[in-house]
């Protein structure tokens, strides 16, 4: 039986969508200028030179560059905040220690990438620097949307055709979509099962004196 991780990565079947621009062929055509890339690719599964010289470095700024929004590694929640998690998952993502509660739960379910996908989606919508919105949308792409990524999230194939398509031009909101669609996947599959887990049950009994008396 596959797990729940494994289910996660399935893609679903093909849909309808509109045709991707049409890309000009490279036979014959002189290279391009180093500023542009040759293909409307971005996960860089082609073979072209601009990517290849590019890549390390997408991939070298998107160490430092694309860090998760800070977290709460170092508090601890109260019961009370702990308690107020099961009453929405809204609730749960707007906590710093809520969000990283939950994504220390998925990375025993070994979907974390969901979570950095999410808090990096999250990052972008925050940057005015035009510039800056370019780099980080491209290493988004590559982390999260590329198919050889080994951190890539399930997105259904409209989603993934919008993205394609945004990338030509990027902007703050090129993966609302898959941001949502990933939100709504852990809502529905991972957060239940984080609230029956016993990382989350612990955080609901420290501090109570009751169960210090038990221990």
């Amino acid at each position: 039986m596959p797990t729940a991780h494994e289910a996660g990565k399935q893609h679903t079947g093909p849909e309808e969508a509109d045709q991707p621009p049409s890309m000009s062929s490279h036979a014959g055509a002189p290279a391009p200028p180093s500023r542009n890339p040759c293909c409307l690719c971005w996960c860089c599964c082609c073979s072209c030179s601009w990517s290849e010289g590019r890549r390390p470095a997408w991939r070298a700024s998107g160490e430092s560059k694309l860090q998760p929004l800070p977290s709460c590694e170092a508090c601890t929640p109260s019961p009370e905040e702990a308690q107020s998690w099961a009453q929405s998952f809204d609730k749960l993502m707007h906590s710093p220690a809520g969000r990283s509660a939950f994504r220390a739960f998925l990375r025993t379910e070994y979907s974390e990438e969901n979570m950095l996908f999410w808090l990096a989606c999250e990052e972008l919508k925050a940057e005015a620097n035009q510039h800056v919105v370019d780099e980080k949308a491209r290493l988004i792409y590559e982390d999260y949307v590329s198919i050889l990524s080994p951190k890539e999230v399930s997105l259904d194939s409209r989603v993934r055709e919008g993205i394609n398509k945004k990338m030509q031009e990027p902007s703050a909101h090129t993966f609302d979509d898959a941001q949502l669609q990933i939100y709504t996947l852990m809502h529905r599959d991972s957060y239940p099962r984080f609230l029956s887990s016993p990382a989350y049950r612990a955080l609901l009994l420290q501090g109570d004196p009751q169960s210090s008396h038990e221990a």
